[in-house]
């Protein structure tokens, strides 16, 4: 195995000739969210963590850089990841760039305590969403007695020995928030009792492998988990990631736009339930097979066939919730999805500071949507789209669903400067391109 060769930030663009249906059948990937909590869950490990199935995304690359740049060696064998870890992470030499670049290094404090009494890492970056607090990570981990100061760019984390056996409350139900306190509470050999945590399929992924490694954790999928810590984690550890929901989300919505029959298989159905009953009443049709288990032995998964449909608006508002409401990641495709609906949909965006401001980008691909607040659209279908030549939002959601718009446009879009959805999603357009879909990639 050889190390991989991380890509430059080069300017990847879409053209886009739309109007055309899909078919055939496509594979969901395994998730961006579920792939960088497991990347900060192996600085726990003494020995070498080997993930299996681990998606290169942009958002994986940048925490593969913050990594080595702290002394972690990484390899690549095709899309298996092996994690080997030096006796003392060297924060001295932190990848400052990459690090402000992501959102998720904010996960990397949990594990961090262990070999830290007193350390700082960079201020994140990520989707840029309008005020995006970081303070219930500080709050949640006061309890184990730990200290964080905010500076103008980076965080600074002390703690004189962490304390479990405590009973902790979640200001707010976060799935970051969730995996940062089980990261710090693993190894600690106590029971620490998190109460109001997320139960995300992101923060199941990293029980299921704590739970490989020997930590026991009590109440997964739910919002009450108990960790029973242990002193440390030393042994080779091998884990296969499981599938996103975000993903067969992007695909169900690209099948709705552009009324399309094809199939989407390994979708996990378990956190996809709510998406799709809120669906089947406003129209949509398709077909599940019988369940079966992913490589992990634990996540349930479905094929899912669509058929073409015509969808009218839902009386009520459309919002996200933790799970088991709908997922928060899962809104924008509804927006994207309500503009081939008949009536008018409020899609209520309430989680993001600003997210809902994006969904007004649809009315340059010929869209009715009225913004009623940062937090609020209306949006009136069905629309007749018309192409259009725009540059990516910041922000992986808003975007992505932009390129769906695209699809069902007849004509030529352009979408520029794709990183925001590189971020999460991988060979997105070689993807689209195996269903039918005239899409291309250009550097700029």
């Amino acid at each position: 195995m050889t190390p991989i060769t991380l890509p430059a930030h080069k300017k990847i663009s879409l053209t886009i000739e739309g109007g055309h249906p899909l078919s055939g059948t496509i594979e969901t990937n395994t998730s961006k969210n579920g792939a960088v909590a497991l990347l900060a869950a192996s600085l726990l490990n003494k020995k070498t963590t080997t993930l299996h199935r681990m998606p290169k995304i942009e958002e994986v690359f940048r925490l593969i850089e913050v990594l080595r740049s702290i002394g972690v060696t990484i390899t690549w064998q095709e899309s298996t990841l092996v994690i080997t870890p030096p006796e003392k992470p060297t924060l001295e030499t932190i990848d400052i760039p990459a690090a402000q670049l992501t959102r998720s290094i904010l996960m990397f404090i949990g594990p961090l305590l262990h070999a830290y009494k007193d350390f700082i890492i960079p201020q994140s970056g990520g989707c840029r969403l309008g005020a995006r607090t970081v303070r219930p990570h500080f709050f949640a981990l006061e309890p184990l007695g730990v200290k964080v100061e905010t500076g103008e760019t980076h965080y600074h984390i002390t703690h004189e020995g962490l304390t479990g056996g405590k009973e902790i409350i979640l200001y707010e139900s976060g799935d970051t928030v969730t995996n940062n306190l089980i990261m710090a509470a693993a190894l600690i050999p106590a029971a620490t009792v998190i109460k109001y945590a997320s139960a995300n399929y992101q923060v199941q992924e990293l029980c299921f492998f704590l739970e490989q490694c020997g930590v026991k954790i009590d109440g997964i999928g739910t919002t009450t988990l108990t960790v029973h810590g242990i002193e440390d984690i030393a042994q080779d550890i091998e884990y296969t990631l499981s599938e996103d929901p975000i993903d067969t989300m992007f695909f169900l919505a690209a099948a709705i736009l552009t009324k399309s029959e094809m199939t989407i298989t390994r979708a996990p159905i378990e956190f996809l339930e709510l998406e799709l009953l809120k669906l089947e009443k406003m129209g949509f049709q398709y077909a599940t097979s019988a369940p079966y288990v992913s490589y992990n032995g634990r996540t349930k998964l479905v094929d899912i066939t669509t058929k073409p449909s015509t969808l009218t608006a839902p009386e009520e508002k459309i919002y996200g919730r933790p799970y088991p409401g709908l997922n928060i990641d899962n809104l924008p495709f509804f927006a994207v999805i309500a503009t081939c609906a008949d009536g008018q949909t409020l899609i209520h965006d309430w989680a993001y500071d600003g997210r809902a401001i994006h969904y007004t980008e649809l009315e340059k691909l010929g869209a009715e949507v009225l913004l009623a607040d940062p937090h609020r659209v209306f949006i009136t279908g069905p629309s007749r789209l018309t192409p259009a030549d725009l540059e990516c939002p910041p922000a992986l959601r808003p975007a992505a669903i932009l390129l769906i718009a695209m699809l069902a446009a007849p004509g030529t879009s352009h979408l520029r400067n794709i990183y925001s959805i590189r971020r999460g999603y991988e060979n997105l357009a070689e993807r689209l391109a195996s269903l039918g879909a005239h899409v291309t990639s250009f550097e700029e």
